[in-house]
């Protein structure tokens, strides 16, 4: 499995109340620590964000 980046992630987003970043993932606790170190790991729920994919199926 590839080495992801939660940066590139669908599922990490913004929290405007918290101010911060988060998985929406429920991880379990060894995903979690990867996740918390920021270490790049292979996740199995990496959804890789593609904001003009999302526009090209708009048109």
């Amino acid at each position: 499995m590839k080495k992801t980046n939660c940066e590139n992630c669908s599922n990490y987003v913004y929290d405007d109340e918290s101010d911060c970043y988060f998985c929406e993932v429920n991880l379990d606790e060894d995903e979690m620590q990867r996740f918390l170190t920021c270490q790049n790991f292979p996740c199995p729920y990496f959804n890789f964000y593609d904001e003009y994919g999302i526009v090209r199926k708009q048109n």
